[in-house]
């Protein structure tokens, strides 16, 4: 990997967990970092409207990349049919917003890379079957939505842009995400199994998705979708003896499957269900984790 010059790059969800974390990283690094915010822009911002469709086209001319990391939370509400619509839609319309506008550029401003979020909600249930970027998509809302998601990337890959889909899975950070939730829980001695505890939950340290993504970025060749999880992927289970164990405190408080089902409605599917992913890709690219288990996330994250 030959890390990029300094560069000019377009950030879409820099307010976001990942997207703030690749923002500061980037701008540390001596990188120009524009974000695209929905308000009147300030210097170094660019304007758009994802739920439109709508996107100030010049202010992506010239930047060498584009990074679309926006999106309602999956985790923030319950999910009714209004706020699935708003999952999907988020995702969707602002995909295809930023894949027209690029695709829409003449060839000699057109960002030479796009690195669109996606997830391994791709995937659906797994069970205990590992699966890497060769396998299908699953059943359900959020493969659904996941295919649908990376489809709108076509028009910037048809008009040559490389184009490079982010399938993350469970963030390890205290800042938000599943474990934004979970660490407080847990240093109070609430924490405990989800269900059984026997589905796979496959995590990503903080810092180690802000280095897939810039890997993604840098090297030139890589395209289509790489999944950005740890290759030791665990049990529900063994996520919550690690927390036990990281934060000496006991975990005692198991929550069964029928009450997340009743508090959560039918986002708790995703809570129990269990997705064994290894990133085959990502690894065979020539990247390195730094944080490869559990434990040395959960430690990363403090």
């Amino acid at each position: 990997m030959v890390a990029m010059e300094r560069s000019r790059i377009a950030v879409a969800g820099a307010s976001g967990l990942i997207g703030g974390a690749l923002a500061r990283s980037l701008t540390s690094d001596g990188h120009e970092v524009v974000r695209l915010v929905r308000r009147a822009p300030r210097a170094g911002e660019v304007r758009w409207d994802p739920e439109r469709r709508s996107v100030d086209a010049a202010g992506l001319a010239g930047c060498d990349a584009v990074v679309n990391l926006a999106g309602a939370g999956v985790g923030s509400r319950r999910w009714t049919d209004e706020y699935k619509a708003r999952i999907r839609s988020s995702r969707v319309d602002g995909t295809a917003a930023l894949a027209e506008a690029l695709a829409g550029l003449p060839e000699d401003v057109r960002p030479r890379v796009f690195v669109n979020g996606s997830a391994i909600g791709y995937y659906g249930e797994t069970g205990d079957r590992s699966v890497d970027e060769s396998a299908p998509p699953g059943e359900g809302f959020l493969p659904e939505v996941c295919v649908a998601w990376e489809a709108a990337a076509d028009p910037a890959r048809e008009a040559g842009v490389r184009t490079v889909f982010a399938r993350t899975g469970l963030v390890v950070a205290r800042g938000g995400g599943a474990w934004g939730r979970l660490f407080p829980l847990f240093r109070a001695g609430l924490g405990g199994r989800m269900g059984d505890g026997r589905q796979y939950w496959s995590f990503v340290a903080l810092h180690d998705e802000v280095a897939a993504l810039r890997h993604l970025l840098d090297t030139d060749g890589l395209s289509g979708p790489f999944n950005l999880t740890a290759p030791h992927p665990v049990t529900n289970r063994e996520v919550t003896e690690a927390m036990s164990r990281v934060l000496r405190r006991p975990a005692v408080f198991p929550v069964p499957a029928p009450v997340l089902r009743t508090v959560l409605g039918e986002m708790a599917g995703d809570v129990l269900g269990s997705a064994r992913v290894l990133p085959a890709r990502l690894q065979e690219s020539g990247f390195r984790f730094a944080f490869p288990r559990i434990e040395g996330a959960i430690r990363a994250a403090l």
